[in-house]
């Protein structure tokens, strides 16, 4: 089978595809053949080994994947219709639509560390879920972990609801987009802070109340414009010179979510700024979360993808070209999400 393989750190021009041996799962494992991979910004950080975690080399990248069971538990059988063979139970972690097994033909969507651009992949069962009816392997693959990241954050960190103002930096981006489309489907005047016209435009379309270029003056000026009466909660997957203005606009009591850093640079934070305006800085990271509230958001953004909410994806790519659709996100070029067909 082929893979895209990172054999030393670096640049995103560094991962090839290579032939391998198709693996064999194990107990309580499945083998997917994969349909699409997605691409996220620590897929990039991994080849570089600049994440927060170093996975040794040679490894192939990739994080997200939507695909079908190939093969369970270590018998040998082919892709086909839906069997009665169940190989393990479904989880809801993605969006899925129910709970229940696994079987050889499912679609199904999953994501990991690494892994995922390559043709097929083995990984735990009970790691994945069932795609919905009328949902592509596509959409699929680039919902997970941007639309989950964006949900948990707007519900159960920044904590607001309909009519508040949230200023979503990054809007061009994976990440930045579902929050936008989220934002605007709970209700939510969303201001979307992006670097490009073509950003913008997706999030207008996606419902973005206010549009504002960071390239073209001012940033704080220009939100103190769009929100003269400032805002409630600001979400931050960017950093860098983008988070103390959008900080600064905030009311008092207001919450800023921090929960990546893709300009390449973590800020520098006036702490006067929170003591005197009363506002909350936290951080997102999945397993924070309170239980029941991660059980409802999970469930709730599960019924969103199988009704027709959908990711936005800016661009495709070959598995051979996966080198380009990492240096396309590595460059913050990438508008929405990037999928890697297979």
């Amino acid at each position: 089978m082929r893979v895209a393989v990172c054999p030393e750190y670096g640049a995103p021009e560094v991962v090839r595809v290579e032939e391998r041996a198709v693996p064999e799962p194990g107990p309580g494992e499945v083998r997917v053949r994969v349909h699409a991979a997605a691409v996220n910004y620590p897929d990039v950080l991994l080849v570089a080994n600049r994440y927060q975690i170093s996975v040794p080399t040679p490894f192939v990248p990739g994080s997200e994947f939507a695909g079908v069971v190939a093969v369970g538990g270590g018998n040998n059988l082919t892709t086909g219709p839906r069997s009665n063979l169940t190989v393990g139970p479904a989880s809801t972690d993605a969006g899925g639509t129910d709970s229940g097994s696994v079987v050889v033909g499912d679609r199904v969507c999953g994501t990991g560390l690494h892994g995922a651009f390559a043709e097929q992949i083995v990984v735990a069962a009970d790691k994945l879920t069932r795609i919905p009816d009328r949902v592509e392997f596509a959409d699929a693959a680039a919902f997970g972990v941007t639309y989950r990241t964006a949900y948990h954050c707007i519900r159960s960190v920044a904590r607001v609801g309909a009519g508040a103002e949230l200023i979503v930096l990054g809007a061009g981006g994976g990440v930045g987009s579902a929050a936008v489309a989220l934002g605007t489907h709970l209700g939510l005047s969303v201001t979307a802070v992006a670097s490009s016209p073509d950003k913008l435009e997706v999030a207008r379309t996606l419902g973005a109340r206010h549009l504002i270029d960071h390239r073209g003056g001012d940033l704080r000026a220009a939100l103190r414009r769009a929100l003269p009466e400032g805002a409630d909660a600001v979400l931050d997957p960017v950093g860098g010179a983008l988070s103390e203005p959008a900080l600064r606009t905030l009311r008092r009591g207001g919450r800023f979510v921090t929960i990546g850093y893709a300009s390449g640079t973590v800020p520098a934070i006036p702490l006067n700024l929170v003591l005197v305006k009363g506002i909350h800085v936290l951080g997102f990271q999945f397993q924070d979360l309170d239980p029941a509230e991660f059980r409802r958001n999970e469930a709730e953004l599960a019924d969103l993808l199988a009704t027709g909410l959908r990711p936005h994806i800016g661009a495709r790519f070959s598995l051979e070209d996966s080198p380009a659709a990492l240096r396309l996100v590595a460059d913050g070029l990438a508008v929405g999400k990037v999928v890697v067909d297979l």
